[in-house]
């Protein structure tokens, strides 16, 4: 660290790593925007690789020429069809065969069994760009069929209409959630430094950061194949502005200290560089493996996910710990006014919030980390009406869009399960067996001739329940169980259902998998840190208390206060990886702090002396990171403001609760078995023969 310190504060050598940084801007700025050209948002990049709803999806355009998703145009009169309404959808119909985007020809209109209503079928091509483009698409019919009127209502419903409404929600994703990601991160900076200029270093810092991140992470999508989606993007941005800042408040707050000691700039930099730089690192190193865990993943979004944000927290860091210390030297004391540190002028720890905290804690530690430990584990309990399931469509975003009314209008008049077919595909030897299988299922309405290829036969099957319930879910069991029975059929089950099941199921196996080796790898590292084994557990242990926590107020918050019925199926593991990662990251810059101090204090006057002196900053990173996730919460998809939520209370319970009384607490009630089996150096004070009368 020496000599990195050497390296990026040097009076010479600050100008090259501005330089070099530079020249990486330049570089990198063309390639960071075409990010949201290789995002992958299809439902085939969120199936496990081997579920048979993914080699249905692979064989589908052997039938069908291409993939294609049915847009359906629905006119309803409640008081019945007249003529002249069905020579309207039959002119609409013929005029939607011009629609840019088709994937076969466009059906003539059928009517309801109960004469209130008309479906025109659509069918729009998905291969290549059809995902994103699927919003242009549908507005081009809804453009020729219009909204009706004289009491008929036209509207477009259909899974077309469904990616529609995603594709429009994850439009401009990147640049919504980067300017309030930026606001959040300003006015926190602002507040904690009282300083009009100081903010703007670490901020510029985050964002180039950021930039750099995106260009690396293009560049492996386009030649490595790495998967990145529109969720994986969301999530870099917050958590790099979120994670890079937090290291910078932590360096920064380390060199106004250092400034009090040292006139030279630059050396006090190289100082605060070799005592910071090696928590920061550590810190960060250990977010970095943890969310690497993910790439064990079945679900392939998830997978993904973890090189993405890996990525984004390891250029944070470097940044941080090159382009932030340069600036810093290069722009000089001014920087901190209207306070600006001078030497010989040490600021008095020992006095103010935290040095009350830290004394109340030390003076009753037991009781305080038992009470804070059994509020956490009631608070755990709101965990049991967590529903992680998945969205049903009309739950998935913040406010119900265009498709999903367009959905449950088409649901009054026609089968529910109109437009997301149950696909069984099977050897066409099997055929009519497959066909008497697949018909004779409970839940399945009525089944399509089949379509032959080849040796393998296509069945589509019309479900009688909505597509996203659970009586679907429960009939595609069944029809796979009756298609497995049928000797020689070699047949598979997919869908727009089948997908959701095979999607919770590879989820449900991720978070089997995941969280332990999470928790392992965590453990091993804060071993190998720490060089102890009773302060890792103990640092494990109070963590996963603030998940439980904070996943049990989220989920009584969601359900009570914003009426978010479910969760999808990978909040659970999102929630744990993001908080026992980053909520280690404030235990480590506490604990490291706490055994520098315990070479020559008493357990507990190290404990103190470490809380009094990183109280402030951490807190002030706490709220950065609570902060930017939070700005999850600006877009428009329930995902996101579950996910932004819980992370952001459970960072703040992390900060506020956890690493301010309940792990100072338990270090002082340990004393020196914390640091077992490698305790630190006796203090000459602990060494003296106890006087009479004292014990």
């Amino acid at each position: 660290m020496s000599g990195w310190a050497r390296l990026v504060c040097g009076r010479a050598t600050k100008w090259v790593v501005l330089a070099a940084w530079l020249i990486l801007v330049v570089l990198a700025g063309p390639l960071a925007g075409k990010v949201g050209d290789i995002q992958k948002n299809e439902s085939e990049q969120w199936l496990p690789d081997r579920s048979e709803a993914a080699k249905v999806l692979d064989e589908m355009p052997t039938f069908q020429g291409q993939k294609a998703a049915p847009a359906i145009v629905v006119y309803e009169r409640t008081s019945g069809i007249t003529p002249a309404d069905q020579e309207r959808a039959a002119a609409d119909a013929q005029r939607l065969g011009g629609v840019e985007g088709l994937a076969g020809p466009v059906s003539p209109p059928v009517p309801a069994k109960d004469g209130k209503a008309l479906q025109v079928i659509v069918p729009l091509s998905m291969a290549g760009d059809g995902w994103s483009q699927s919003a242009t698409r549908v507005d081009a019919i809804r453009d020729v069929v219009g909204k009706g009127g004289d009491q008929l209502t036209v509207v477009v419903a259909g899974p077309a209409a469904i990616f529609a409404d995603q594709a429009d929600a994850f439009d401009g994703i990147d640049a919504t959630l980067t300017i309030a990601t930026v606001a959040v991160v300003v006015v926190i900076l602002l507040f904690t430094y009282r300083s009009p200029f100081l903010w703007l270093l670490p901020v510029v810092s985050a964002g180039l950061a950021l930039m750099s991140s995106q260009a690396v992470i293009y560049l492996l999508a386009k030649h490595a194949g790495l998967t990145v989606s529109g969720q994986g993007a969301g999530i870099l941005t917050v958590l790099v502005f979120g994670a890079a800042t937090d290291y910078a408040l932590l360096l920064i707050a380390r060199y106004r200290e250092e400034l009090t000691r040292h006139e030279d700039r630059h050396v006090a930099m190289s100082v605060a560089l070799r005592q910071a730089g090696p928590a920061i690192v550590a810190s960060a190193g250990t977010v970095a493996i943890g969310l690497l865990c993910l790439v064990v993943a079945q679900m392939s979004s998830t997978r993904g996910l973890g090189p993405v944000v890996a990525i984004g927290i390891t250029v944070g860091l470097i940044a941080m710990m090159t382009l932030l210390p340069a600036l810093l030297v290069i722009f000089g004391r001014w920087l901190f006014w209207p306070v600006r540190p001078k030497a010989g002028v040490v600021p008095d720890h020992s006095r103010g919030l935290w040095a009350r905290i830290a004394d109340a804690v030390a003076r009753r530690p037991r009781p305080a980390w038992i009470a804070i430990a059994l509020v956490l584990a009631v608070l755990t309990l709101g965990v049991v009406q967590l529903d992680a399931h998945g969205f049903a469509a009309e739950n998935a975003f913040v406010k119900k869009p265009a498709g999903v009314t367009a959905q449950e209008t088409l649901a009054r008049h026609f089968e529910a399960g109109q437009g997301q077919p149950v696909v069984v595909i099977g050897n066409a030897s099997a055929a009519p067996q497959l066909t008497a299988a697949f018909q004779g299922t409970d839940g399945i309405a009525q089944v399509g001739e089949p379509q032959l290829h080849g040796d393998r036969v296509m069945l589509q099957g019309t479900l009688k329940s909505q597509p996203d319930s659970d009586a679907a879910t429960d009939t595609v069991k069944r029809v796979r169980d009756a298609v497995h029975a049928v000797p020689g059929a070699d047949a598979i089950t997919g869908g727009n259902t089948a997908t959701a099941l095979d999607v919770s199921e590879a989820s449900a196996r991720d978070n089997r998998l995941i969280i332990p080796l999470v928790l392992l790898v965590v453990l091993i590292i804060l071993g190998l840190l720490l060089r102890a084994v009773v302060a890792p557990v103990m640092l494990i242990a109070t963590v996963v208390l603030s998940f439980g926590a904070a996943l049990g107020v989220s989920t009584l918050v969601f359900r009570h206060v914003f009426g978010f019925t479910a969760a999808d199926t990978s909040f659970p593991l999102f929630v744990f990886v993001f908080l026992v990662a980053l909520g280690v990251d404030y235990n480590i810059f506490l604990m490291t702090r706490v055994r520098e101090e315990a070479a020559g204090h008493d357990p507990t006057e190290s404990v103190k002396r470490a809380l009094t002196s990183t109280g402030g900053v951490i807190t002030s990173a706490g709220l950065v990171l609570a902060g930017t996730f939070a700005a999850l919460a600006t877009l428009p998809l329930v995902f996101f403001a579950e996910l932004g939520f819980a992370v952001a209370l459970g960072v703040l319970l992390d900060t506020m609760v956890v690493r301010s009384v309940l792990v100072p607490a338990l270090s002082i009630d340990l004393g020196r078995r914390l640091w077992w089996p490698a305790a630190p150096a006796r203090t000459a004070e602990e060494d003296m023969p106890v006087p009479a009368g004292r014990s």
